[in-house]
């Protein structure tokens, strides 16, 4: 008779870690593709020549994601919450990706990352070197602008 409470008891602690489970690998997915559609619109716009804000902002996500994931040994931290609760152990077992992508993720996005910084680093030293040869403007003094020069 006692073992009947215990095993109920079991199966309902079984089916809480199996939820949860869900939950972690659902978040992390989000955050995945968050992440890596933060990396592929760096790529995309520094192709396009366009480092503004929104490249920053992506920019932040990709490297504050990267940061993360070195300072915790080069492995997710939500890796580890999603072993303790069942998943199995070893790379990216925490995410809903096909096996192929889940094997390759870094080998894929590390230089699509490393691309895209190198582009904005083409696309803005150019400008800062422009904005430190331009000649100071004196107060009062009227500037000729080029109505073919559109604002940036």
């Amino acid at each position: 008779m006692d073992d009947a409470p215990t095993a109920a008891h079991d199966q309902d602690n079984a089916t809480a870690r199996a939820v949860a489970l869900f939950g972690v690998k659902s978040v992390h997915s989000v955050a995945f593709f968050i992440i890596q559609t933060a990396i592929l619109y760096l790529l995309y716009a520094g192709m396009r020549g366009r480092s503004d804000r929104t490249a920053a902002l992506a920019a932040g996500i990709a490297l504050g994601e990267s940061a993360i994931y070195a300072g915790n040994g080069f492995r997710c931290p939500l890796t580890g919450v999603a072993e303790r609760l069942g998943a199995e152990s070893g790379a990216i077992t925490d995410i809903f990706l096909p096996k192929w992508l889940a094997r390759n993720v870094a080998n894929i996005y590390v230089p699509l990352l490393l691309i895209a910084i190198a582009l904005h680093a083409r696309n803005v030293l150019p400008r800062r070197q422009a904005t430190h040869d331009e000649p100071a403007v004196e107060a009062g003094s009227v500037l000729a602008t080029d109505p073919q020069d559109g604002i940036r």
